[in-house]
Order: C-alpha cells, then sequence, then structure tokens
C-alpha cells in the first residue's frame, strides 16, 4: 500500500482495525497501511500492543473517551495531505471508530479519502478461543450505556433472547456498570435453561488471556471486566472437550 499524496491536496485517512493485539493477527493491508503512514493516532493502550509499528512514526495517543478528538485531529491531518492511519482495536466498523470518522467528515465536509481497514472483531478472537459458537445466527449486543440508552439495550437483549440466537455481550462490566451484566442474565434465564452454555474469554490472544466456559446459572460466579466478551449459547449449543460447539444442522441432513 503506497502513499496516495504527492504533497499537494486533501491526503488519506487509513481507519486501521488492529484486531486482537499483536501482528500475527492483523491484516497484510492494515500492516502496510500503518508501514506507510506518516502519522499514527489512537488510544494509548492500542497502540502500546503494536510498538513495532510506530518507529520512526508521528504518534499520537490519547487516553479513553478522547474518540471524538482523535477523530478529528486524524481527518484535520489528512485533509492537509498527511497518510494518516487512525487505530482502532478488533474491527473499525463493529462499536469502534469508522462510522464516527464518516460521521464527523460529512458533517466538516471534510474531502480526505477515507479507506476502512477490517480487523478481527472480539466476537471472531474469542469464538475461535472457545471453539465453534457461532456456527449458527447470532447477534452482538453492548452492554454499555454511555452512548444506548437502557431501556433500549434491554428491549434489544429481550428480542435476541426470545429468537434463541447465539448472543456477543460487548462491554459487559466496568468498574461503574456493575448491574448491567446482572439483568442480562436475568433476562436470558427468562427464555433459555439456566444450563445453557456460556463462554467468557478476556483479553483474547494476550498474555493475560483466560477463557471460562460455564452455564447461564453460573456465569455471575466467574472473573468478567471491559476486556471480556462473553458469548451466551443458543438452545443447541453443547459442550464438548472444554469447548463450545453451536451445530448448524448438518447431523440433521446429511450422514456425518
Amino acid at each position: 500500500m503506497e502513499k496516495c499524496n504527492n504533497g499537494s491536496g486533501p491526503g488519506t485517512l487509513y481507519v486501521v482495525g488492529t484486531g486482537p493485539g499483536s501482528a500475527e493477527h492483523m491484516t497484510v493491508a492494515a500492516i502496510s497501511a500503518l508501514k506507510n503512514a506518516d502519522v499514527i493516532i489512537g488510544y494509548k493502550t492500542y497502540l502500546e500492543l503494536i510498538p513495532e509499528f510506530l518507529e520512526g512514526k508521528e504518534v499520537i495517543s490519547s487516553e479513553m473517551m478522547k474518540e471524538v478528538d482523535r477523530c478529528r485531529t486524524a481527518l484535520d491531518l489528512a485533509e492537509q495531505g498527511k497518510t494518516t492511519a487512525l487505530v482502532s482495536g478488533g474491527d473499525p466498523g463493529i462499536y469502534a471508530m469508522a462510522g464516527l470518522v464518516f460521521e464527523m467528515a460529512q458533517k466538516s465536509e471534510n474531502k480526505c479519502k477515507i479507506a476502512i481497514l477490517p480487523g478481527l472483531a472480539a466476537i471472531n478472537s474469542c469464538a475461535a478461543r472457545l471453539g465453534a459458537p457461532l456456527m449458527h445466527d447470532f447477534a452482538a449486543v453492548s452492554l454499555s450505556d454511555l452512548l444506548t440508552p437502557w431501556p433500549l439495550i434491554e428491549k434489544r437483549l429481550e428480542a435476541v433472547a426470545v429468537a434463541d440466537f447465539v448472543t456477543a455481550i460487548y462491554n459487559p462490566k466496568s468498574k461503574r456498570r456493575t448491574e448491567q451484566i446482572v439483568r442480562a442474565r436475568e433476562i436470558f434465564l427468562e427464555h433459555r435453561s439456566p444450563e445453557t452454555v456460556v463462554g467468557i474469554v478476556t483479553a483474547a490472544t494476550r498474555e493475560n488471556e483466560t477463557i471460562v466456559i460455564t452455564t447461564l446459572q453460573d456465569l455471575l460466579e466467574n472473573e468478567i471486566g471491559m476486556q471480556s466478551t462473553v458469548i451466551i449459547g443458543n438452545s443447541q449449543t453443547y459442550r464438548w472437550n472444554d469447548l463450545m460447539v453451536t451445530p448448524r444442522g448438518y447431523a440433521d441432513k446429511y450422514a456425518i
């Protein structure tokens, strides 16, 4: 991937998904964008996971809750002609920066080129650690009520629980938010067996990774934090060899 500006006119803003946090889980396109960027911008914790791509670069890092500032800075630098990489952990289009970039670019009538480079989302890397929990229809719901009203989140939890979707719970718990995961479990218990298989993956692929397979009944007995993703199985999901498997239905149609 080459620089897309000759020094005159707007440059390119690459919104780069770095996946769970190491180069071996990043796409070739994402690595190329980082190598060719003049400026790399991102949340401090995510940038610390990819130090090998920061050497010799102008690096702008900031703390949590500064998403708007990061996007504004990235758009401004790209419009000035710099090849800019805005880093998102996981995939930038899933609970991350891509949508905000487009919203702000539209509002400011920014003329830079914007390219979204996907990455492994938490739902992908966590599912792989658990086995094959997403083999049938699934949904993702974030329990963070910072940007979404809690009554709407409850409504969505109710809908996916009733519909028997395998459900990935993002942002399940923080130091401030402790009751949302309790309520989510209550909603699912209204529609699913207490023995429903549940997986909890924290810090997938990182040094402090933990993997737990439990049940809906015992979910809250386990450590859950902001780096955790909780995957609640459907009525057919089962546990085998410390793995979590959701059948697609092949056994009902073919001799396997």
